[in-house]
């Protein structure tokens, strides 16, 4: 089985490929623009032409595309979560047809979720942010492109590596620097929100288990935690793992999502049905990796963010 993994050096990249490399008989390709690339492609900018050169030379069997971008101006957001996926389907409508393609989408395509009420991949999508609404352009083309495809809608990834873009990433830098001076303030905005937080590590083994699975999939299957955590929780969690002996202060208003978005769970129900897939790690057990892992990661150079 030959599988080539585009964004392989992002954090959900990373670990994806890392999984990937351990099953029997495959050969994985890394795609995207580092120069480690065995790979060298740019789902942002090349031609259709272009990727359907690449994709017919590699003669892969199964794409997982884990590129994507989580901050930026709205024209990199459309350029790399919307563009992007609709030239790779195009591209291998052309080259590979028959291959199968693992996409990663995001939780947030959902937009505000109801109190208490898990979100099933039927809920309507009403992203609030452009990240949001360009990720769920991308879902919307790999669904409908007629391909052996499926969109794997990821919650709040978090774990060993987390990039300092990500709450959990950003809020283990802040413990690193303060170490264990009682006098030690982190300043916060609000923490009130409640996020599905997934581990990264859960996420590799779902896309895996996407690429091994016989028969067609469903077109999109949520990959979370199942649960809704209060955000305050992982943070204090992390800070009694770090052994920070300061205080946390909430000043303000929290990101414009937090705002707009408090409460969000993913029904993970339909995936534990089609890829016998369900969490195995505890938040305790990602938090504790992640603290042990190093400090935080940040995007490679040259390399878009996963």
């Amino acid at each position: 089985m030959r599988i080539l993994v585009l964004g392989f050096t992002g954090y959900l990249g990373g670990h994806v490929a890392e999984r990937l490399h351990a099953l029997p008989g495959a050969r994985v390709l890394g795609g995207g623009r580092s120069p480690a690339a065995d790979l060298p492609v740019d789902l942002a900018t090349d031609t259709v032409e272009r990727l359907t050169r690449v994709l017919a030379a590699a003669d892969v069997d199964t794409v997982v595309n884990c590129a994507g971008a989580t901050g930026g101006d709205p024209v990199t957001l459309a350029e790399v979560n919307a563009r992007g996926p609709a030239a790779l389907c195009a591209a291998l409508r052309r080259a590979r047809p028959a291959a199968r393609l693992v996409h990663l989408g995001s939780a947030a395509e959902y937009g505000p979720g109801t109190e208490r009420v898990p979100v099933p991949e039927s809920a309507p999508t009403r992203p609030l942010t452009a990240y949001g609404a360009t990720k769920l352009a991308g879902t919307v083309t790999v669904a409908a492109a007629e391909l052996d495809s499926v969109v794997l809608r990821v919650g709040n990834p978090v774990g060993p590596g987390a990039p300092v873009t990500s709450l959990p990433g950003r809020v283990t830098g802040l413990l690193r620097a303060a170490g264990t001076d009682p006098d030690a303030e982190l300043r916060l905005g609000d923490l009130s929100a409640y996020r599905d937080f997934v581990d990264v590590r859960d996420v590799a083994r779902a896309a895996e288990r996407a690429v091994t699975a016989t028969g067609p999939l469903p077109s999109v299957l949520n990959v979370g935690g199942g649960e809704a955590v209060p955000v305050r929780r992982l943070v204090r969690t992390l800070a009694g793992v770090a052994g920070f002996r300061g205080r946390i202060e909430e000043q303000g208003a929290g990101s414009a999502r937090s705002e707009r978005v408090s409460w969000q769970c993913s029904d993970i129900t339909a995936a534990r049905t089609a890829l016998d897939w369900r969490p195995s790690y505890s938040l305790d057990e990602s938090l504790a990796a992640l603290w042990s892992a190093g400090a935080p990661s940040r995007p490679p150079e040259g390399d878009r963010p996963s």
